[in-house]
């Protein structure tokens, strides 16, 4: 529950966190972590708070592929999470239901306060908290909390809640969900700078939740965020083939202003096609790997500034 005292928005303490690795099995520096958080949680400790590291999926991780079945991050709809079949179901709605009875039910007052799902790209990214909604004012405060705790380094916030580009996330059962997104890594191997810098994402995170949970009032804040706008394919033949790749000039510059007439893709016989939109855009999830099967070659975003409310535990 929240109440609004003169602007200020006390908030019910966050006692229950989860940090999920594994939602993509081939992902190393969560699975890492988490395995390493399963066998000695003392890291992940913090007075007040159940912390609960969680591999979930493990069949995925076993083979160190993204998913068995269907995309685990992408189950977690009202029709999954609601259909009779049991062993009948891809393996992944079997483990989205399973996750929903343990840190849900997604949507209600016994979910899980906090879900920290922890994720790579093979983009050129760095550190990126993913945030599904722009009125989540405890999200935005923890936000701005990890950004000023890892300055000078780099934490960028990707904010998704585009109606039709938003999607189902494990995470998404939580009442405050955020995800994590370090690279560039490739799948099924782990770098050391990768590993470090989720894990110390993770330890500002819960540094946070205890300060909030012992009574800290955070006070009003804006958080630079890059709302995302469009999701960019491959130019195809008719027959769905891609015909051009990333162009060189925008490979590895996530994050980096794209202008109408900047080059955009190559061909295979080297024409360059050039960027149409009406306006400057903010590129990210570049070429990443696990996305040519999505058709998309990257996303779009516009950057923006949110206004996150002062808050203080009730």
């Amino acid at each position: 529950m929240s109440s609004s005292h003169g602007g200020t928005v006390s908030l019910d303490a966050a006692r229950r966190v989860a940090i999920f690795g594994g939602t993509h099995g081939n992902e190393m520096s969560g699975v890492t972590l988490v395995n390493l958080w399963v066998k000695n949680g003392a890291e992940i400790q913090r007075k007040g708070i159940e912390s609960r590291p969680f591999i979930t999926n493990p069949k995925a991780v076993e083979k160190c592929t993204r998913y068995v079945d269907t995309d685990l991050n992408r189950a977690f709809t009202p029709e999954n999470l609601s259909a009779p079949g049991g062993e009948d179901l891809p393996y992944e709605v079997q483990r989205a239901q399973e996750i929903n009875r343990i840190f849900g039910p997604k949507g209600s007052p016994e979910a899980y306060d906090v879900i920290f799902d922890l994720h790579n790209t093979t983009s050129n990214m760095g550190c990126t908290l993913i945030l599904e909604s722009s009125k989540d004012h405890f999200n935005l405060q923890m936000m701005n909390y990890i950004k000023k705790a890892i300055a000078p380094a780099s934490c960028l916030v990707l904010l998704n809640e585009h109606p039709l580009l938003k999607y189902s996330t494990s995470r998404s059962v939580a009442k405050h969900p955020v995800g994590l997104e370090v690279g560039p890594q490739p799948q099924g191997v782990l770098r050391s700078n990768i590993f470090e810098a989720m894990r110390v994402i993770l330890k500002h995170s819960l540094d946070f939740i205890e300060l909030f949970n012992e009574g800290m009032e955070f006070p009003a804040c804006t958080v630079e965020v890059f709302r995302v706008s469009e999701r960019i394919d491959y130019p195809r033949d008719a027959n769905g083939n891609i015909i051009a790749m990333v162009h060189p000039n925008l490979q590895d510059c996530d994050w980096e202003p794209l202008n109408p007439g900047d080059p955009m893709f190559q061909t295979f016989d080297g024409k360059t096609i050039h960027y149409q939109g009406s306006g400057t855009v903010y590129p990210t999830f570049i070429n990443e790997a696990a996305y040519y099967e999505k058709q998309q070659a990257f996303v779009t975003t516009r950057r923006e500034t949110l206004a996150a409310s002062a808050i203080r535990k009730a």
